[in-house]
């Protein structure tokens, strides 16, 4: 059964939308002003520490959980659609997760476009990985965990390090991700009406400025046009609600089909990200305890 908090969320939601009007255009620079406000009222956990770290360039954070040591690391890769999201927007809930997984976190912050467009998201979260190698962290104590934008990534990762013949992580985590950047999957119009948050509009707009001339199907871009064997176990968490929902269970299909340990849960009723309002939501925090689960 679904919370009081998440009725009052979604009534919220309605509204916000409604008051939203159409689409008329993605302003970078005004979406990342907004998310700059949003990320003031998701406040940092008092039990974990921050430290500002550079992984062989790449701007990054750590977060460790207070009073206790661990090897296990989680490289947290935030979601923004590719081109928003930043360190601090990212500490409340890789907080979250550290401290639920009983683990170290390292954020990082990528490259965003219409600056720096496919691959240079992706070519700073690899680099990070490896730093974290080169550090001397086995890869079986690296769990990646992503959400949306940040779940493709992860997987994109993931894909890339077994084509290169790299050492893989232990397993990853990825929270809505989007795994297919041509928007075919049916939910994209099935839950048009369900879902509250998700502008297709505004997403093809946010996905011409990441790939520009490269091909969506690209499968670094777009994990489900993948091959997606010999990859670790994943955990993947999706709204029944979201427009993403079909991207999440064709991966799931796909990625079981090809011999990987796939765990799919489908919440009902959650919105995109909802897992990030734990704060407010019973339902965000319960998915933060089941990613601590699956981290151990």
């Amino acid at each position: 059964m679904s919370s009081w908090q998440s009725y009052i969320l979604r009534f919220a939601q309605r509204g916000f939308r409604a008051l939203s009007g159409r689409f008329t255009g993605l302003d970078v620079a005004k979406e990342r002003s907004n998310a700059a406000v949003a990320e003031k009222m998701f406040k940092p956990s008092a039990s974990v520490q921050y430290s500002s770290a550079t992984a062989n360039g790449v701007p990054a954070e750590w977060i460790i959980p207070i009073g206790f040591y661990t090897e296990r690391v989680v490289l947290y890769v935030h979601g923004g659609a590719f081109y928003s999201g930043t360190l601090a927007g990212a500490r409340a809930i890789a907080g979250e997760i550290a401290l639920a997984g009983k683990a170290r976190a390292l954020t990082v912050d990528y490259r965003l476009t219409p600056e720096h467009p496919f691959p240079a998201a992706l070519d700073d979260t690899r680099i990070a990985y490896e730093w974290l190698l080169a550090s001397g962290i086995s890869p079986d104590s690296i769990v990646l965990v992503g959400d949306s934008a940040g779940g493709t990534l992860v997987l994109a990762l993931l894909v890339q390090l077994r084509d290169q013949g790299k050492p893989l992580p232990r397993s990853a985590v990825c929270l809505s991700p989007t795994t297919d950047l041509t928007l075919s999957g049916d939910t994209w119009t099935l839950n048009a009406r369900k879902d509250l948050l998700l502008d297709p509009e505004k997403i093809r707009a946010a996905i011409g400025l990441y790939l520009q001339s490269t091909d969506p199907r690209t499968p670094l871009a777009s994990p489900l046009y993948a091959d997606l064997h010999a990859l670790p176990p994943l955990l993947i968490l999706v709204g029944s609600d979201e427009r993403l929902l079909s991207d999440a269970t064709r991966f799931a299909t796909k990625a079981q089909a090809a011999g990987v340990m796939v765990t799919l849960e489908i919440w009902d009723q959650m919105q995109h990200g909802w897992h990030i309002i734990a704060a407010f939501l019973p339902e965000g925090r319960r998915a933060i305890a089941r990613i601590g689960e699956f981290i151990e």
